[in-house]
């Protein structure tokens, strides 16, 4: 009997077998073993005898194997293929941050395949060297003591604190105009709280003083943080005190500097017309007790959280018990071993995607984008060519811009091809290989800094493709 308002009967919905041998369910079930898609269609069937009973909607096969079509394809489709990123953005969070280097990628696929010699050394066969390649190779770039790798820069950030503190030494002084938000709504003073660490902010928002660190340190405090704005800048009236200011007053007091310095650079961003951004060997030389990066921003690496210094503080890191919660994996270490290399040989700009794409010039990328208007024109594919902005993103050199050139479609343009920006947009994001454009002022973008140039055939295609949908 209906309840309520709802008029409509659960009898109607059709079993598990008929939606298990449905064509469209088996075409798209891609070899998954029968017992995991009867799980996935009676939970699709499940759903759909809520609706009916409480919402009111009648039975409807098509619905129920368009839920499960979907369901599965999930399932039997990875979800992390590759896109050509066609935003201008170079490190896109959301699409990855930096793409590695073939040869680390090459690195990071052989030894996921393979055994390895992760904790042996193999002229001993003894327990050790997980971290000795990785240690040779910062120390040869920026001249540190040790070096520890985590699996990311916050985890890094929270391993350093917790191992500074001891139980008569909690505080950790931070300037109040470090106390930042560092992404994703992680903000360092709940990292602070999270170590077990209490803050002390120090200064003021746009001015922190050598001496204001001096009034602040107590028998209580366990360390000095500087946290570079990585995402942000304050410009004007302002005035910030530099690691290497506080190293003697910290070796005084027994108490390490940590410098978080967010990007990881090993390369002078301003020999590209960019800001200054700070170096790992920079901070290392002005005698930083403890330096925390990241691997996949301006490095150009996996994703990994880098922490370099003096071999004492960081022994002390690596022993502590939070490290092995934290600590990067055989793929990610080779992957960054790779990506070091590079840099060692003096191949970071060709080698490494986020150098290539800094070090490009304009007019190159101009010459790209004509060649592929001239295509697609023939192709009856309406795009201009205009100057363009790159932004390097990532919560880096923030603020900075590299004059680019795009491949534009205006609304009018689409308009004329019966078709709106939102439709070919979808369809660029949804084609293959997937394209993420940006829109904006009316207008779809696909910027040429970041898309490589052997992706041109690729993004010709994709965009040719769009259109004709």
């Amino acid at each position: 009997m209906a309840t309520g308002t709802n008029q409509h009967s659960a009898r109607g919905i059709p079993s598990v077998s008929a939606i298990l041998h449905d064509s469209a369910v088996r075409a798209v079930a891609g070899g998954i073993a029968e017992a995991y898609l009867v799980a996935v269609i009676r939970t699709v069937i499940d759903a759909e005898r809520d609706a009916v009973r409480t919402g009111g909607v009648a039975p409807d096969r098509a619905r129920i194997v368009g839920n499960v079509c979907r369901a599965v394809s999930s399932l039997a489709q990875p979800r992390l293929a590759p896109v050509i990123n066609a935003t201008g953005v170079i490190l896109h969070t959301n699409l990855g941050r930096a793409p590695v280097s073939r040869a680390a990628a090459g690195a990071m696929q052989a030894v996921a395949a393979s055994y390895v010699p992760l904790e042996m050394e193999r002229e001993s066969a003894a327990r050790g060297g997980r971290m000795a390649e990785l240690e040779a190779l910062f120390r040869a770039l920026t001249g540190c003591e040790a070096a520890l790798v985590v699996n990311n820069n916050a985890a890094a950030t929270m391993l350093v604190l917790a191992a500074a503190l001891t139980p008569d030494r909690t505080e950790v002084v931070v300037s109040r105009a470090e106390a930042v938000e560092i992404g994703g709504s992680f903000r360092i003073p709940d990292i602070l709280r999270q170590s077990g660490a209490t803050l002390v902010d120090v200064g003021t928002t746009n001015r922190t003083y050598l001496s204001d660190y001096e009034r602040a340190i107590t028998p209580q405090t366990a360390a000095i943080l500087k946290v570079h704005t990585s995402n942000f800048r304050v410009q004007g009236f302002v005035h910030a005190t530099e690691a290497g200011e506080l190293v003697p007053l910290a070796d005084a007091r027994g108490i390490p500097v940590i410098d978080d310095l967010g990007s990881g650079a090993l390369v002078d961003t301003t020999g590209f017309g960019l800001a200054a951004e700070p170096m790992l060997s920079g901070s290392i030389a002005a005698g930083a007790h403890l330096v925390c990066a990241s691997g996949d921003k301006l490095l150009g690496g996996p994703q990994a959280g880098i922490l370099l210094g003096r071999r004492a503080w960081v022994a002390k890191c690596a022993a502590h018990p939070f490290a092995r919660a934290v600590r990067a994996d055989k793929t990610t270490l080779a992957g960054l071993s790779e990506t070091l290399r590079h840099y060692l040989r003096g191949e970071h700009l060709t080698a490494i995607p986020v150098w290539r794409m800094i070090a490009t010039d304009a007019e190159s990328l101009r010459a790209r984008c004509e060649g592929l208007r001239a295509r697609l024109r023939d192709a009856g594919v309406p795009v201009d060519v205009r100057p363009s902005v790159s932004t390097i993103g990532g919560g880096s050199v923030p603020g900075a811009e590299l004059p680019s050139h795009a491949l534009t479609l205006d609304a009018e343009a689409a308009r004329t091809c019966g078709m709106s920006l939102d439709v070919v947009a979808r369809s660029l994001r949804l084609g293959g290989p997937p394209v993420i454009p940006r829109v904006e002022h009316d207008t779809l973008w696909l910027d040429l800094r970041t898309v490589f140039p052997e992706d041109d055939d690729a993004l010709f295609q994709a965009l040719s493709g769009a259109m004709a949908d």
